[in-house]
């Protein structure tokens, strides 16, 4: 082959090897993916086996890539000085910057000794790098653009978010259910385990919510008031000035905390979040998203303490009386009586009127077989709205009763009309037995309500768990039934979450356990006498704190022969 033409075949080679270079190099818009296939070819290509790859970062030069040469880390700075020290003497600009700036990147190789690099090679790497470089800034381009789009979905996520927690805060006008949306939409936000509200009004009820937080030291809240005024409305425990509730919070290992500014001086509270998973920290983004939910909740609280200003100018307690009769009128009159069996129910809601019920209805099934339906339930919320909500439950239940083979059909379908006819924010938990007195043999759905107590009578205790969500919450979901036994000595207690859940002055809970340990002592007394003694224990255990929910309880005892 004569000289010019083995030139040509050399060139013709060359422009191959570039043309399949830069198909690899446009055909990804991830810069790390561009720089191994940049480094690759030119390696391979040349026949090399050390190389580096800088990337020009903000103000410095940072390497990116190293293959083969002891002493250089990708990550590292890049320095010259060292690459050169490293073999790699033959260094390559990156594209044409301007005069005075860096370039986008630089090549590092070694050539053996005496290795020049021929026209041909030269020509291949300067063509190649002139596309990588093309390829560097799209690729930073599309970085930046998603991350942008990142940026505005999670901006839109945040818009969306701050709509719902307005949409259920115009929904409502209870402090305890602003404080309740609040919490929870905070906590579903960074999937948090501990978290605590408390927010004041002079002349109103504190309200607290709090999870895997201990708020005593905070409650109280005019010790610390004042050297609330002036500091940010969201910031890090960390930055707080040193204080006693800097302290508090640290013991509590609590990591950011919110201001509730709403109204005067009179008004304030403290949101308080503790860690997120994973070691991450507040952003100031999400101390920022953060600010702004709860300054829509401090205008809900306002709302909601003016409007209850507003029913006392009003003389709304008249309108309250005459619903706390009416919706009284919806319990039973009286309980049946069934042989072998002794049964007794009392409510005591937590104002004038509540949203718990309870009932017992004669069955008769679709085998012709006869028994009862009890039901205690449990409506979201308080007062007068509650109330209402628990007359419709009652009136669905009734409506439906006879209609109805199964009882998680029963459930099922209470379930899509409550969520028709009702607020979203607004649902029922309720307990529902079948309950077959000639044999004691019961089937059970419990919709999201609290877990009720079977009491053996060996003492032995069965929780009766959740076996479905609550109703009224979200449609179109199915529900299970368990199965229990009544046998003689054995005693059924169905109650309201008001009862384990009733506060002490100190704000501990009734709980579970001091339930069991309560009905064991009383297991061998009536059902009368049992009932007015739980209301009692947990009127002596409240003492002078208010009662916080409404509190229902049903016993139903199958005497010994």
């Amino acid at each position: 082959m004569s000289a010019p033409e083995s030139v040509q075949q050399e060139q013709l080679e060359t422009y191959a090897a570039l043309l399949e270079s830069a198909e690899l190099l446009h055909s990804s818009l991830d810069q790390d993916d561009l720089l191994r296939h940049l480094l690759r070819s030119v390696m391979g290509r040349l026949k090399v086996t050390r190389g580096l790859i800088a990337v020009a970062e903000k103000d410095s030069m940072l390497l990116a890539l190293v293959r083969g040469a002891t002493g250089l880390v990708a990550g590292a700075e890049f320095n010259e000085e060292l690459a050169r020290q490293a073999g790699l003497e033959t260094l390559i600009p990156i594209g044409r910057p301007a005069e005075g700036e860096l370039p986008i990147g630089m090549l590092g190789l070694h050539l053996p000794p005496g290795r020049v690099l021929t026209p041909a090679e030269t020509d291949f790497l300067n063509g190649l790098l002139g596309i990588a470089a093309s390829g560097i800034v799209n690729a930073r381009s599309h970085t930046q653009a998603r991350q942008l789009n990142q940026a505005l979905d999670q901006k839109v996520q945040e818009l969306r978010t701050l709509l719902d927690l307005v949409r259920g805060l115009t929904a409502t006008l209870e402090p305890d259910e602003v404080a309740q949306l609040l919490v929870l939409t905070l906590a579903g936000r960074w999937a948090l385990r501990r978290y605590g509200l408390i927010a004041w009004k002079h002349g109103h009820p504190l309200v607290l919510r709090a999870k895997g937080l201990e708020l005593g030291g905070l409650v109280d809240y005019q010790s610390y008031e004042r050297s609330l005024f002036g500091l940010p409305t969201a910031l890090r425990v960390a930055d707080l000035p040193e204080s006693e509730l800097k302290e508090t919070l640290r013991a509590e290992q609590a990591e950011a905390l919110f201001r509730i500014e709403a109204g005067d001086e009179t008004t304030g509270g403290l949101v308080i979040l503790g860690p997120r998973p994973g070691n991450h920290s507040f952003s100031e983004g999400d101390l920022e998203f953060g600010a702004g939910l709860v300054a829509q909740a401090a205008v809900a609280f306002e709302n909601s303490w003016y409007f209850k200003e507003a029913l006392e100018r009003r003389k709304v307690e008249q309108e309250l009386a005459l619903a706390a009769t009416i919706q009284e009128n919806l319990f039973p009159a009286r309980l049946p009586q069934i042989d072998g069996y002794d049964l007794d129910a009392r409510n005591r809601p937590a104002r004038h009127c509540g949203g718990d019920y309870y009932d017992i209805l004669p069955l008769t099934r679709r085998d012709g077989t006869k028994g009862y339906l009890i039901c205690v339930a449990d409506v979201a919320g308080k007062g007068l709205p509650a109330s209402l909500l628990m007359s419709n439950m009652q009136a669905t239940l009734r409506a439906l009763l006879d209609g109805i083979d199964s009882l998680p059909a029963l459930a099922a379908r209470m379930n899509e009309l409550l969520h028709a006819t009702t607020p979203s924010n607004k649902y029922v938990t309720a307990i529902l037995i079948d309950f077959d007195p000639s044999s004691g043999e019961a089937r059970y759905v419990n919709a999201g309500h609290t877990d009720c107590l079977l009491l053996r009578g060996d003492g032995e205790s069965v929780w009766l768990k959740g076996t479905g969500t609550p109703l009224g919450l979200i449609p179109d979901l199915p529900y299970t039934e368990e199965s229990l036994r009544l046998d003689p000595g054995d005693l059924l207690a169905l109650f309201s979450d008001g009862v384990t859940e009733a506060q002490s002055p100190e704000e501990v809970e009734f709980g579970e356990g001091r339930v069991v340990g309560l009905f064991r002592q009383l297991a061998d007394r009536s059902a009368h006498r049992i009932v007015g003694s739980v209301f009692e224990e947990i009127d002596r255990f409240a003492g002078d704190a208010p009662q916080y929910d409404d509190i229902t309880l049903f016993v139903l005892k199958r005497v010994r022969s």
